[in-house]
């Protein structure tokens, strides 16, 4: 009995992470209310340098993968629209090597991330459509994150000349 209540938790801690703390669930645009998560996470650590910036995406992508794989499981999908802690991984990623303390920084990443998620040029649709489980679900959204980070550098760049 104690077995099914720790797998019934697990259950309620994998859809709890997967959809971003409930934001997955919203009616309107799940993507875009999992990547507004992100933004106080990013405001939050805006004096963290880079290297403990990539580890938080690291961390939140592993844990993305394993929650995704879980709730996919649990709702027997894949690649629900109510999964969005990929959002949040890709959204860190794009504005972790650019000034996180410039709202105008954070917002500018935040339309170009959402922009990218969506149109999902070359590789992320094919990441999204031939990589299989959490991983295909929370990689395609980060290989938009990275997209959106040389993108941001360059506009970072740009906007200090």
């Amino acid at each position: 009995m104690a077995f099914l209540r720790a797998g019934r938790r697990a259950s309620i801690i994998a859809r709890l992470v997967a959809t971003a703390g409930g934001a997955g669930y919203s009616p309107i645009a799940p993507g875009t209310c999992g990547t507004l998560v992100a933004l106080p996470i990013v405001w939050a650590c805006r004096s963290v340098t880079v290297w403990p910036s990539l580890g938080l995406v690291m961390l939140v992508t592993l844990a993305g993968i394993a929650a995704a794989e879980r709730a996919d499981a649990v709702w027997n999908t894949h690649g629900s629209t109510r999964i969005v802690i990929d959002d949040v991984a890709g959204y860190l990623l794009t504005v972790a090597f650019v000034d996180r303390s410039s709202l105008r920084m954070l917002l500018i990443g935040f339309v170009l991330y959402r922009a990218i998620a969506i149109i999902k040029p070359p590789p992320i649709r094919w990441i999204d459509d031939n990589v299989p489980g959490g991983a295909g679900v929370v990689l395609g959204d980060v290989a938009a994150g990275i997209l959106g980070a040389l993108v941001m550098v360059a506009i970072q760049a740009f906007w200090r000349q």
